[in-house]
């Protein structure tokens, strides 16, 4: 038999009490699980580095080197021509051509890790992966390439350099019995490299703010602007006039190593002396470091109308 309590204001004080102290404790767990993603602190400023591989890490385009290797011409214009009919998304035109061009037909996997062993790197890559490895007390930095080309070029390329498991490509998948290119699990261009960003950034617990991407390209345009829209940091390593409108900053270096200016500048807050010792603990002095704006301006003569009479400031002006 239940016992009758009576609602006394010493047991509705303690029931009060009670709840007060289990809010207490869930807003601490609550504040426990934010702090995860608070990269801001004194104790831990950690970073996610995201780059682009064709033409980023490399000289050249993948995709024509893969071309090369399987003696198919018109590399160019076939891309050209899917992104003129907008097709596919920027950057997935090579992957497109893989599946459904009959002269890619003969194409099997060790191609692909041929031509990325073919592929020409930037100087230091190797240094760059091995500082962002390393990083910088307080400083840590979480290194992963995003690239809308094959992931076993990419990899095949950067073996040794980039752990396998922070590549991430297109992703193929091949037929059992022939070895042929059945069907594309996955690519990582336009919003694709948006996503996978963000699934790094959930996995490491590393804020939006805390990301850095650097890219040289089209296939860049969507997550640049993804990354300023949530207070990252991008940085442009081309002259493209529509990416340098979109990235923090532009950087043009043979270097890979490059790309950690803008870094030790706008994020570490460093001066000129301090990078300079950075990289000449890596037995590199900085030869040439010139800092340049470019204004692209262009002008169209204005026709005025025969009706219209001029102004006196403009007759001044004439």
């Amino acid at each position: 038999m239940q016992t009758y309590r009576p609602n006394t204001p010493d047991s509705i004080l303690k029931e009060l009490e009670l709840r007060y102290k289990l809010l207490c404790l869930l807003a601490t767990v609550n504040q426990d699980k934010r702090q995860l993603m608070i990269n801001s602190s004194a104790s831990t400023k950690r970073y996610l580095v995201a780059s682009d591989f064709d033409q980023t890490l490399s000289f050249n385009d993948s995709g024509r080197v893969l071309s090369e290797i399987m003696g198919i011409s018109g590399f160019d214009e076939k891309v050209s021509g899917l992104a003129k009919a907008n097709l596919v998304q920027q950057g997935a035109e090579l992957a497109y051509l893989l599946r459904h061009d009959p002269e890619f037909r003969s194409l099997r996997r060790e191609h692909l890790i041929e031509a990325g062993k073919q592929v020409r790197l930037k100087n230091n890559v190797n240094l760059l992966a091995d500082f962002f490895e390393k990083g910088l007390d307080p400083y840590g930095f979480q290194f992963y390439v995003i690239s809308a080309s094959p992931q076993d070029v990419v990899q095949s390329a950067l073996e040794g350099i980039v752990p396998a498991d922070h590549i991430f490509g297109t992703q193929l998948e091949y037929d059992g019995s022939t070895g042929e290119i059945c069907s594309i699990k996955r690519v990582s261009a336009g919003y694709g490299k948006i996503a996978v960003l963000e699934e790094l950034e959930t996995k490491l617990q590393i804020t939006p703010d805390h990301t850095i991407y650097m890219g040289d390209g089209s296939s860049d345009l969507f997550v640049m602007l993804h990354v300023n829209s949530r207070e990252g940091y991008t940085i442009a390593v081309s002259e493209a006039k529509f990416l340098g409108r979109i990235a923090r900053r532009t950087v043009l270096s043979d270097s890979a190593l490059s790309v950690l200016v803008p870094i030790f500048e706008d994020i570490l807050n460093w001066n000129s002396a301090q990078i300079r010792e950075v990289f000449e603990s890596y037995g590199l002095a900085i030869q040439e470091w010139d800092k340049t704006r470019t204004d692209w301006v262009a002008f169209q003569q204005y026709i005025r109308p025969v009706a219209e009479k001029p102004t006196a400031a403009s007759r001044k002006t004439a």
